[in-house]
This record gives structure tokens, sequence and C-alpha cells, in this order.
């Protein structure tokens, strides 16, 4: 039995996942998580290095360890020292912010690339998309090049980082796409 197979084992009885929310900076990465965790969304400010957030969902119940890095440009090279057993990459993407869609692309595509996110399910969340001008889900699946992703699982979803909307839509996805993942990676070993 490998260490890799011991560790997903452990994991699976704890139930925890490891959850990475990346994107660009003023994407609403921070904001997300927080409203996720309940907590007050009026005095967000950009994060300027690595936020942890620790809560439960869903049933069966599920510890989630979410980390939220800062999107700025100077930031970004710090991404990979956050990928380690990384379950799920949620990337979330500001949609009305068309000018830097292609950074977004580019940004995403090299971390789909990354050996340490290998197999890591993928949930882009399209934060914003209720404010006026932002483009619909099918326009960033279009700008990101989504559909030729082969390499993970992945979902896209509108969602509001305000309002709540889709959030928990979202998180229950990532919560039963790594669950399946890891429940059939460890029963087939």
């Amino acid at each position: 039995m490998g260490l890799l197979t011991i560790i997903r084992k452990n994991r699976m009885k704890e139930k925890e996942m490891r959850i990475l929310f990346l994107g660009l900076d003023n994407a609403g990465k921070t904001t997300i998580l927080k409203k996720l965790n309940g907590e007050d969304i009026m005095n967000t400010s950009p994060t300027l290095g690595f936020n942890i957030k620790t809560f439960v969902h869903g049933k069966p119940r599920y510890i989630l360890i979410s980390g939220d890095v800062g999107g700025q440009r100077t930031l970004r090279p710090y991404w990979r020292n956050y990928f380690e057993q990384t379950d799920a990459l949620v990337w979330v993407v500001d949609s009305g912010d068309r000018m830097r869609m292609s950074d977004c692309r580019d940004e995403l595509n090299s971390l789909l690339l990354e050996d340490r996110l290998a197999g890591a399910s993928l949930l882009v969340f399209a934060n914003k998309w209720d404010l006026q001008g932002s483009m619909n889900d099918s326009q960033i699946r279009d700008a990101l090049d989504l559909s030729s992703i082969k390499s993970h699982h992945w979902k896209i979803l509108s969602c509001s980082a305000v309002t709540g909307e889709n959030l928990v839509d979202g998180l229950n996805w990532v919560v039963d796409d790594v669950a399946k993942r890891l429940y059939y990676s460890s029963t087939a070993l």
C-alpha cells in the first residue's frame, strides 16, 4: 500500500477536503468565503497573502479547509506554495471584467498543468454575473476555453458573493465530485 493510498484513506475517514480558491484580484474570492462562513462581507479588503477558513458542510458532514490566496500579479507566483493535497480548485472569475478574461484564461490553464493539482475537481464561479454588462456562463466558458479541459472534472456556475446566490450549490457540487473521486479511488485499490 503506497503512501498516497494511506493518506487518501485517512482523509476519507476524517471526511476532510482541501479546497483552494484562486482567481485574479478583485474577483470576489474572499467575499465568497466570508459569505459561505456566515461572516460580515461589508468590510472586505484585498487579500495580500493567504486566508484559511475551516467549516463543516453537507450531509454526510465534511470538514472543508478552504484557502484563499491573493490574486494580484505579484502574488500569483506564490500560489504554488498552497497546492499540496488540494482536492478541489475553485477558480473565481469577475464576470464583468472583460478586459482581463484572456489573462484569466492563461492563469487557469497554467494552474491546470501543475502536477500537484492533477485530478483536482475544478469549479469556476462566474461571480458578479448579476451586475449590468456581465458575461453569462456560455460567454465565460468560451472565453476561458473550458470545453477543452479534459484533465479535470469541471463545472461553471454563475454566482453572487454579495447575495450568496449559487454559492452553496457550487460547494455541493465540489464536495460531491471530490467525495466520488476519493471514494472510488480508495475502494479500487
